[in-house]
Order: C-alpha cells, then structure tokens, then sequence
C-alpha cells in the first residue's frame, strides 16, 4: 500500500478550498432549502453542515485534548449504531446562522491546528491513529462528499477538481480497511490502480507490472469509495477477481460497512 504523506501542508491547503467551496454554496441557503431532503436518509441540507461541523469538532479535540476525545469515544461506544445521527439531529436544531458560524468556526480551528501539529505526531481517532495529513485528507473527503449531497439537493452541478486527488489517494490506501470491515481477509496481491483526473492526467497507483487493475475516472472511483453513487452507474473497470470483489466493497471513511447508494432508477 502507498506510504503516508509526509507534509500535511497541501492537504489542509486544499481542505480551506473545498470548504471555502462549500460554503460559498450555502452561504445564502433560505430556510426552505436548508430543509430540503438530501440523498442521505433522513437527512437535510441542515443535518449534513451539522454532521461536518461535529466532525470538524471531534477531530479538534483529537488534536488538542487527547481526554476530552476520549469521552466522545465512549459516547460513540454507548450507542454504535446512533452517535453518528444524533450529533447531526442536534446541530440541526440550531438557528441556521448559529449553525453556519459553528461550521466555519470549527473549519477554521481545525485546520489551524493541523498546521501547528509537531511533525510526525499521530493523533486518536474512532478507528485507527492519524497523523495531520491522514486527519486533514479524511476531512476533505467527507467536507467533499457531503458537499455533493447538498448541491444534488440544492439541484445544482459542482464540476469535480484535481482536489479529489486526496480522496482518490486514501481510497487506495483503505483497500485493506474495507476487506476487514466486511470480515474478510485482504487479499495478498497488490492491485494497479489507473485513474483520470479532471484535468486530464493520469493518478496511478501500485506496481506497475501487477496482475490485476482498476481504471476509470478519478471522480468515478471517489463516487464509489465515498458510497455516493452504485457501482453499476460507474465507468470502472475491473481485471481480476480480487480488483472486482474490492469495487464491490470499497470504502474509504471509518466505521461499520456503509449501506451504499441505490443504482440509478431503483427504488429505496
């Protein structure tokens, strides 16, 4: 698998820009559209700025107060199957203003932080450890993928950029990680990973002369790592047994196997 990052610098450069982005798009939201349904069961507009906000907070605390995250964690551990909702219900209840000054606020904090962590410092997470940059990359990919949700809500298209690179990145280096979640053992084999960018060049991944490949868009396969689209809607292509059965598994954030989105056309 690839080697972690070793200056966090441009990932939290790119963190600021997609969430700049973000919140660009929901600066001027009316009550009516921040109660507008998302993709995400259950969930408006509301509850996914309230989701990144509590997230945006809790990695806060892992980077600053090791005790206090601590006690989320044990908050998580009480209730496994909830935690997760009822952080995003309770900031949702917030005046959209307070709301969105807590998101920004929180987006701010954090990345300061990230920038002022000592070099090689790991921080605890609700799976394994992280460092600034792996903490910075998780970060932007939820800030990402939850964007996506609202501008789908919002009706409205957000063109993907060369920054999904760090989300393309991690999906890569969590191949392992979606294996062990679902109970299964990773396989051996490395696998060769072939993606295009937006701008057009090519991110690869894995050896070369490996037997078995993933290609396609870039965006395509940061659609599947997130679970924001279904495999069958995707221009991914699979050579071998192991590259197919890890499309049909990939996850790239933390926690128990994500239910997935429903292909195009099927009812939920």
């Amino acid at each position: 698998m690839l080697p972690p990052m070793a200056d966090p610098t441009p990932v939290i450069d790119d963190l600021r820009a997609e969430s700049e982005e973000l919140d660009l798009l929901t600066a001027e939201l009316t009550p009516r559209q921040w109660a507008l349904p998302t993709p995400a069961p259950g969930w408006t507009v509301a509850h996914q700025i309230a989701h990144l906000a509590w997230t945006d907070h809790s990695a806060l605390l892992a980077v600053t107060d090791a005790g206090a995250f601590q006690a989320l964690v044990e908050k998580a551990l009480a209730a496994p199957g909830t935690f997760v909702d009822e952080g995003a219900e309770e900031g949702a209840r917030l005046p959209h203003a307070e709301l969105t000054a807590t998101w920004r606020a929180g987006c701010d904090a954090l990345q300061q932080a990230l920038r002022s962590a000592p070099p090689g410092g790991r921080f605890p997470w609700y799976g394994p450890p992280m460092s600034a940059a792996s903490m910075a990359t998780a970060r932007l990919m939820e800030t990402w993928a939850h964007g996506l949700d609202i501008a789908e809500a919002l009706g409205v298209v957000s063109p993907p950029t060369d920054r999904i690179r760090h989300v393309a990145r991690l999906g890569v280096r969590t191949r392992d990680f979606a294996y062990t979640v679902h109970g299964l053992t990773p396989p051996a084999e490395e696998i060769r990973v072939e993606l295009r960018a937006p701008s057009g060049d090519v991110w690869a991944y894995g050896p070369e002369d490996a037997a078995q490949r993933v290609t396609g868009p870039a965006v395509d396969f940061c659609l599947l790592v997130t679970q924001r689209a279904h495999r069958a809607d995707l221009a991914l292509t699979a050579e071998g047994p192991d590259a197919d059965r890890w499309l049909g598994i990939a996850q790239a954030f933390a926690g128990p196997p994500g239910a997935g989105r429903p292909p195009k056309g099927a009812k939920r």
